[in-house]
């Protein structure tokens, strides 16, 4: 029998580590400007072209490679970071998978040009598919530029698994972020399809993190920081009040390097216990510096998640530094053991003495004889009783009314029995139907009711507006308000009217007539989200997640109680929608129960 195992030529082994490196766009966005900080860059610049699957390139002012390390740096397993396998549990810098523009170079077309600040001359490198098409000295500035152009191109099976643009995009905002959070000292700009998205200059990070998600968050920020021999905590967390229903701005950094752990997120989260409503995150941005040798950072082929030595001393410290912060700035209740006990004395009783109260006693006091001894039992002596008839003389008894509650024969009061509808639970309406009983879930049907409304209102017919007193002004982040700019004409003909959309607020001057003011904030935060994540490329698609999301948000949660009229306008409604039955993501409105079942129940 012949041998059947045999070696895989290189360009195959590249494809294959690829798919651990590069897994979309932002996959290739995080490894470019991780390798370009690690060149000492002090100006980073990201160009993205159809959400990266076109362009994705990086630019910094680098210390830049030799003509040698310009063609090693391509291939498998070439890395300047590690010299030895100990080196690997004692990193201080980002790039060193020593795959990377290796497995990128396998699946795109690549374009290097870089150059030293001693050479006159730099190196201009193509390779297409782990093939190198060309090598040449060109002119260039100082620095690094990488071009990654038609990423999969030759995997058209990866390809077609990529998300839509919108998605892919917030993918690559959120990697720039992330990488732009940690490194507040780098200036870093961004741009897509030649719209300039981000322009973030060289400062502190509260700077940063002010021009990345707005000039409003300055406000909402308390700083954190804490020194010990396990960990050095510094960063800052929001206030309570600014919590959001989303999960969105919450960055860990540990060694500048951008983690995800749910474990540590919970001792952040513990420590707001009791200062944030149920379903509300609080927002952080928390940077943990601890040694290089108490944490493994190879467990995860991205490097978001490593593993501590000792989590539970990081989690207790983070929880009380947490806490400690929050009551030091006044957001939450904390006991002083160390303030004055006299603090607590009311005023006027400050500079006096206590006195011993002085007690009488008659020795020859005896409470079984009629009559007291001397005048000290005076105050003891009991007097007489009236006669309790007396008290009521010249009452009619038969003229008092007296209160009572009414007993009706029937189970329901009159009021109820003449209704088709009950409430149960305040979660459920009840009505009977010929063939028996039909619950209704009062939260998903009126989903269901707002749904069908509101994309009528979108798609046929100009929605209610009302118009607004004072205008509102919110706040979002660049990323944000650029959405917002796509979906404007969407959101106009739902009922939202703005007066300005600037480069991080909004002023809106008109809304829906079906919600309030104080809902706007949530609602507008809440649909974001929900495009973010769901919308696909199709016109009509963006306006179906729009009218989803706003039924969602403003459908009678469970828990409110209706009256007779609401309830039945809530059954009348759900059962002349076009599809009554199911909600609008595809939950179960209504079940019927016939007198068949009710009677087996009675009969068992």
């Amino acid at each position: 029998m012949s041998d059947i195992i045999q070696l895989l030529p290189d360009h195959v082994a590249n494809q294959i580590a690829a798919g651990e490196v590069v897994q979309r766009p932002a996959s290739v966005v995080k490894e470019l400007l991780e390798n370009a900080i690690d060149s000492q860059a002090t100006n980073i610049k990201l160009i993205v072209k159809d959400a990266g699957k076109a362009l994705v390139q990086v630019i910094d002012n680098g210390i830049g490679m030799s003509q040698t390390d310009a063609r090693l740096s391509f291939e498998r397993h070439a890395t300047s970071k590690i010299t030895k396998a100990e080196d690997l549990f004692n990193l201080n810098t980002k790039g060193f998978r020593g795959e990377a523009l290796a497995s990128i170079a396998a699946i795109a077309h690549v374009d290097l040009k870089t150059k030293q600040e001693t050479d006159e001359l730099g190196t201009f490198i193509k390779i297409e598919g782990s093939a190198l098409i060309s090598q040449e000295k060109v002119s260039t500035p100082k620095g690094t530029s990488v071009s990654v152009k038609n990423l999969f191109y030759n995997i058209p099976a990866r390809r077609n698994f990529l998300k839509s643009n919108s998605i892919e995009t917030r993918h690559i905002v959120n990697e720039f972020q992330r990488v732009a959070l940690a490194h507040p000292s780098i200036a870093f700009s961004f741009y897509h399809n030649e719209n300039e998205i981000y322009n973030l200059l060289s400062g502190n990070l509260r700077q940063r993190i002010v021009a990345i998600f707005g000039k409003k968050t300055n406000e909402k920020l308390v700083p954190i920081q804490e020194e010990t021999d396990v960990v050095v905590i510094n960063g800052f967390v929001a206030k309570p009040e600014f919590a959001k229903k989303k999960r969105g701005e919450q960055f860990f950094f540990v060694n500048d390097r951008f983690i995800k752990n749910a474990y540590l997120n919970h001792a952040v989260t513990s420590a707001f216990e009791s200062l944030l409503s149920g379903g509300y995150y609080p927002t952080y941005f928390l940077y943990l510096t601890v040694p290089s040798k108490s944490i493994d950072i190879n467990i995860h082929p991205t490097k978001t998640e490593i593993k501590f030595d000792d989590e539970k001393t990081l989690y207790a410290i983070l929880r009380s530094t947490v806490k400690h912060s929050l009551g030091q700035y006044n957001v939450a209740p904390v006991l002083d053991f160390e303030r004055s006990a006299s603090f607590d004395t009311p005023y006027n009783f400050k500079e006096k003495t206590t006195q011993t109260p002085k007690v009488q006693v008659n020795p020859d006091f005896n409470p079984f004889k009629n009559e007291p001894q001397n005048s000290m039992s005076a105050p003891f002596k009991k007097e007489p009783q009236q006669q309790w008839e007396s008290l009521y003389t010249g009452i009619d008894v038969q003229q008092i009314e007296v209160e009572s509650e009414t007993v009706h024969s029937s189970l329901f009061s009159e009021e109820k029995s003449k209704s088709k509808t009950y409430q149960v639970h305040n979660k459920y309406i009840v009505s009977s139907i010929k063939s028996g009983i039909v619950y209704i879930n009062q939260y998903l049907a009126h989903q269901r009711i707002l749904y069908e409304e509101f994309l009528e209102n979108i798609t046929v017919k100009d929605a209610m507006s009302q118009q607004l007193l004072f205008p509102l002004e919110i706040s979002f982040n660049k990323s944000d308000i650029h959405l917002i700019k796509e979906i404007k004409e969407d959101l106009e003909s739902v009922g939202f009217l703005f007066d300005k959309i600037a480069e991080d607020i909004i002023v809106v001057k008109g809304i829906p007539v079906t919600i309030t003011e104080s809902q706007i904030t949530i609602i507008i935060e809440q649909l974001l989200e929900d495009i973010k994540n769901d919308i696909p490329d199709a016109s009509f698609s963006q306006l179906d997640v729009m009218a989803k999301s706003l039924a969602k948000s403003l459908a009678i949660k469970t828990g409110t109680k209706l009256d007779l009229k609401e309830q039945e306008e809530i059954v009348n409604k759900l059962f002349i929608c076009k599809q009554p039955d199911l909600s609008p993501f595809g939950k179960t409105t209504f079940v019927t129960v016939s007198i068949e079942e009710i009677d087996k129940k009675f009969n068992n």
